[in-house]
């Protein structure tokens, strides 16, 4: 039996505190949350507009093309809010619709907002862009992270391009600490997804039948015990991020114009900054403070602030719709545990007080929530994992 017992490495939390905090308390709330109107929605510019390899065309696959609405069908503050909608008629073209993007939006909880730069991500999407029009509104609850059938060269190429140019392939023993972090978030997010494709996937499309595949949870995840480890790091990383804007999100307005809603918003918030059992268990879940501290400190911030920017554009280069908002959504979700973490930019603002976007704030717990989702996922199958890995290390033997 492989168990993960002790501390998870360069974090202060151990592996069965932080499932049994996950499990009893992140979870439960988590989901609640991210059901709230506030957390609903995701402002995202769903453009294919690849900076990267501009005559690739992928953006453009069968699979994953999606049908605009007319302008009638969309509440008032979104069209105030970015003036993207034409009024042509509907135009749609062919596409698998577990990898297109419902648009549907509900005018009676829905409000539009304004965002500005992070200096952690790609700055197209952001409203004082040029690029402002392409912003679109979703609802997430219609759109789960799922199996989407995006696969082959395209897929390969983006999770390439995010390794192979923004962090080493693998983290050797001469990489600095500071990188070392950087390529263990990119692991650990990656690992996520799998294990949100593994459990939600598309195993009989004829029938339309969902369910889990548990090899590719085995083959992706499991039997990699460094893509286990760097899962709970990016989970222990973010939830950090969190609780040390407590003050910050406690105090947020989590306003959608429906005041029942937004007060039950705001107490789901708070039961997760200030639980007894994750103040108590895990007060700490990862210290920030042992990063930038050399000479080279603030150059190196700056460096691995352009290569998660970077890593930001990439996301526009994914070839399928579903799959480019939930990247965009949790390398957002990243970059402002980052912000969060290491100051507003890559000079030493320490004393800067804390401001987050709302987009912002909606892509961190959202992030949060599918990291949970995942622990919870390879936690609750590990008795299953642990026979197919005794099965794969000894075929001949019957179960």
């Amino acid at each position: 039996s492989r168990s993960y017992t002790g501390l998870v490495e360069d974090c202060c939390c151990d592996y069965e505190t932080a499932g049994s905090l996950n499990e009893q308390v992140l979870h439960p709330i988590l989901q609640e949350l991210v059901k709230t109107p506030f957390f609903r929605y995701f402002k995202v510019k769903l453009w294919c507009d690849c900076p990267f390899w501009p005559d690739d065309g992928m953006c453009h696959l069968r699979d994953c093309s999606v049908c605009e609405c007319q302008e009638s069908e969309f509440p008032e503050p979104f069209k105030k809010s970015s003036g993207v909608l034409s009024a042509d008629d509907v135009i749609c073209q062919e596409g698998k619709p577990q990898a297109a993007v419902d648009r549907t939006l509900d005018d009676k909880i829905f409000n539009g907002w304004i965002e500005i730069d992070n200096p952690w991500t790609y700055d197209d999407e952001t409203d004082n862009s040029t690029l402002q029009a392409a912003m679109t509104y979703v609802n997430l609850q219609l759109n789960p992270e799922r199996y989407t059938g995006y696969a082959g060269p395209s897929a390969q190429r983006i999770w390439a391009a995010v390794y192979q140019e923004n962090c080493p392939q693998y983290p050797s023993e001469d990489l600095c600490h500071e990188k070392k972090v950087m390529y263990k978030l990119i692991s650990g997010l990656h690992s996520s997804i799998s294990v949100h494709i593994a459990s939600d996937y598309l195993l009989d499309a004829f029938a339309n039948l969902w369910g889990q595949n548990l090899e590719l949870l085995y083959d992706r995840v499991w039997k990699h015990p460094d893509h286990v480890r760097n899962l709970y790091f990016v989970y222990l990383f973010v939830l950090r991020a969190v609780t040390k804007a407590a003050d910050y999100l406690e105090q947020a307005e989590y306003n959608t114009g429906n005041p029942i809603e937004d007060l039950k918003t705001q107490s789901l918030v708070r039961q997760l900054l200030y639980n007894p059992k994750l103040l108590s268990a895990c007060p700490v879940p990862f210290d920030e403070a042992k990063l930038w501290q050399g000479e080279n400190g603030p150059e190196l911030k700056q460096q691995i602030q352009k290569q998660f920017r970077n890593i930001s554009a990439v996301m526009n280069c994914v070839g399928c719709e579903k799959c480019r908002l939930w990247g965009k959504l949790q390398v957002n979700g990243l970059a402002t545990a980052l912000k969060i973490l290491f100051s507003v930019d890559g000079e030493n603002n320490q004393n800067q007080p804390l401001q987050l976007q709302r987009n912002e704030v909606i892509a961190l717990f959202n992030l949060l929530n599918r990291l949970s989702e995942s622990i919870k996922f390879v936690h609750d199958m590990e008795p299953l994992m642990e026979k197919m890995e005794r099965h794969d290390s000894n075929p001949t033997a019957t179960s």
